[in-house]
């Protein structure tokens, strides 16, 4: 049990989760179509829609423990954590009946999500996000497993950018409102970039070993130099598009509470802009996704805060 632990990856976990907090919360505030968040919002949708994602996460490192592990990418050259099948402490064939379990009960809990939210209203809306929610495991798996890996081809930042930005917190709140808001584009695309960064630092560390394993991701196609700018890039940006966000959404003074996750971001950058050896890249990985959670946590607060009686109102009228 404790190896499967070391290989679900505990430490990603919040940072898959960021999306659907927003998302979520998102659907709390108030409009002219409704009264009361609570007629949008629902526990049941909040709840099935954070095991999900879970499982997506758990699934597709799972599946980055066994593509990597099968072709020798996770060797001795590597700088991270010790992998499962590097190690020897599951074998390619258990971790596969993982990955099989974990994506059939991933699966499941999709499915259930999709009847809570549609119920048999919605048979469209309903048959989209089944064919999205297996979309979705396919692409997890396909990550670094088979011949056309497309995390050997450099797509991984794309994945990561649509399926934990865009579909995760978009996604979610369509299953409270049933409506696309493009507003909420902007907090999602900057939970993306920042959730692609986690991975272009992970592939900043391992730019050595992948180059010799043939793992082309966008470092080591473009170096690391240019590598450093695309971080830059993607975590500045970021933080512009949720700071647009909150003056478009007129916020109040106190709204801007999220500000303070922006002081563990700055810092990460000045650690990244001052570092020489990519192997000292690692403690940032978890510094940047925990800020990118924090700062999930710090917006959905503020969100919250548009609805002076919002707490009497959700748990006296939630469903």
């Amino acid at each position: 049990m404790k190896h499967w632990i070391e290989a679900a990856r505990l430490r990603t976990l919040p940072l898959s989760v960021s999306g659907i907090i927003v998302g979520s919360m998102y659907a709390l505030r108030p409009t002219d179509n409704i009264e009361t968040p609570t007629e949008v919002f629902s526990w049941t949708i909040f709840g099935l829609a954070i095991l999900t994602t879970l499982g997506l996460q758990v699934l597709s490192n799972f599946a980055n423990d066994y593509g990597d592990g099968i072709k020798g990418t996770d060797n001795a050259d590597r700088v991270g954590p010790l992998r499962a099948i590097q190690s020897g402490a599951i074998s390619p064939q258990a971790m596969k009946t993982g990955i099989a379990i974990t994506s059939f009960l991933t699966l499941m809990s999709a499915v259930t999500l999709i009847y809570f939210a549609f119920s048999d209203t919605n048979i469209w809306y309903s048959l989209f996000f089944f064919l999205l929610g297996i979309l979705s495991i396919a692409s997890a798996i396909r990550y670094t497993v088979g011949n056309t890996a497309y995390g050997y081809r450099g797509f991984g930042d794309v994945f990561v950018f649509v399926f934990f930005g865009l579909v995760s917190t978009l996604g979610v709140n369509f299953l409270y409102s049933e409506q696309l808001d493009f507003d909420l584009f902007l907090p999602a695309a900057a939970i993306g970039l920042l959730s692609t960064g986690v991975l272009n630092l992970n592939n900043m560390r391992d730019e050595s070993s992948d180059r010799k394993s043939n793992k082309n991701t966008i470092v080591v196609q473009i170096g690391g130099a240019k590598a450093k700018k695309y971080h830059y890039f993607l975590i500045i940006t970021a933080m512009i598009l949720v700071l647009v966000f909150a003056i478009l959404s007129d916020y109040r003074l106190d709204q801007y509470l999220f500000l303070l996750a922006y002081i563990p971001l700055v810092k990460h950058l000045n650690t990244v802009y001052r570092n020489e050896d990519p192997r000292a890249l690692d403690p940032e990985l978890k510094k940047l996704a925990l800020s990118t959670f924090a700062l999930s946590i710090l917006l959905a607060l503020c969100m919250v805060s548009l609805i002076p009686d919002l707490i009497v109102n959700l748990f006296l009228g939630g469903r």
